[in-house]
């Protein structure tokens, strides 16, 4: 249409200005909806889209979480693993101390061939717990058969079970520089740590080339045969030799209670670590409260003015419908 001076104009028409101000009313109900929902959640993001610089960087802090948690649950294993370990090592420790009791009363010389008989029986009955001790197993492997976890170590005579190329002059080989029978466990990132003790270290004096020096159960039989025959002469020759023994258990338990030490310190680590990625993770992604609350207060006072105003050209049925 055009004006009697010529100029062009738009007819306004009702339907026209209903459907304009159900135009502005719904970008203000979804403005509403968006804010309910981070109210809801307490999160300021709903959609990647809505700011991608957050949501990059809450997902290298979640990967740096998640991390953070499975390391915790690393340690935790490691940590029974090893307690498992130094409680074994500590019978071993208390048993040899009585097989040494014991060797010491045979070779005193006032014993009878009868009475060097029965301690004999007693040093065979430790021996046999000293077996069951070194087969000890956690959650179903052996902790001290190195890599072969599924095959106890020690057989029922005191014998070595061949889980790893037993030498009889050497033991089972342990090599340190490349983790051959280490078990190691990631407890910081990129960082192994190995946390079990092989038999051979145990029970067997590493560097010994004598089989019946350094094999811990052939000592045993030697003190049970010595006894056995009423020879005090030679047990008191193999206190030095189970001297040693218990030296070497005494040596590989501190190393565990150092290493028990060691898992504190990175449990406590991780622990704060776990915290500040956990409170960077929540100033990144977490709504205030307060002012989501009054943004919301905010929009829904002005989707009800805008409903007032809309009384004025909304029919009285959708006017209702769209109050709340």
């Amino acid at each position: 249409m055009r004006s009697l001076r010529g100029e062009a104009f738009v007819r306004i028409t009702n339907n026209m200005m209903v459907n304009n101000f159900l135009i502005n009313l719904n970008k203000n109900l979804s403005k509403l909806d968006d804010i309910q929902y981070k109210m809801a959640t307490g999160k300021k993001i709903r959609y990647p889209s809505d700011d991608p610089v957050v949501t990059a960087r809450s997902l290298r802090l979640r990967t740096d979480v998640s991390e953070i948690e499975q390391l915790q649950k690393n340690v935790d294993d490691a940590t029974s693993w090893v307690d498992t370990t130094e409680s074994a090592l500590a019978d071993i420790n208390e048993s040899l101390q009585r097989v040494r009791e014991l060797a010491v009363r045979g070779a005193n010389g006032t014993n009878t061939k009868e009475d060097m008989a029965q301690i004999a029986k007693e040093v065979a009955q430790i021996k046999q717990h000293i077996i069951q001790v070194g087969n000890t197993n956690y959650a179903g492997r052996y902790i001290f058969s190195g890599f072969k976890t599924d095959t106890a170590p020690i057989n029922s005579d005191g014998s070595f079970s061949d889980t790893n190329g037993f030498d009889s002059t050497g033991g089972y080989p342990v090599d340190l520089s490349t983790g051959k029978n280490i078990i190691q466990f990631e407890l910081m990132k990129t960082n192994y740590i190995g946390v079990n003790k092989s038999a051979n270290q145990v029970f067997y004096i590493q560097g010994e080339t004598n089989e019946n020096k350094g094999n811990l159960f052939k000592v045993l039989d030697n003190i049970i045969n010595a006894l056995e025959s009423g020879d005090a002469t030679a047990v008191n020759s193999l206190l030095s030799d189970i001297d040693r023994h218990i030296d070497n258990v005494v040596a590989q338990r501190g190393d565990v209670g150092a290493l028990q030490n060691r898992l504190e310190l990175i449990k406590n680590r991780l622990s704060d670590d776990n915290v500040n990625f956990t409170t960077l993770l929540s100033n990144n992604e977490d709504v205030d409260m307060a002012e989501i609350i009054m943004q919301l207060k905010t929009a829904e006072n002005v989707y009800r003015a805008a409903l007032q105003t809309g009384a004025q050209v909304l029919p009285p049925t959708l006017l209702d419908f769209l109050r709340f």
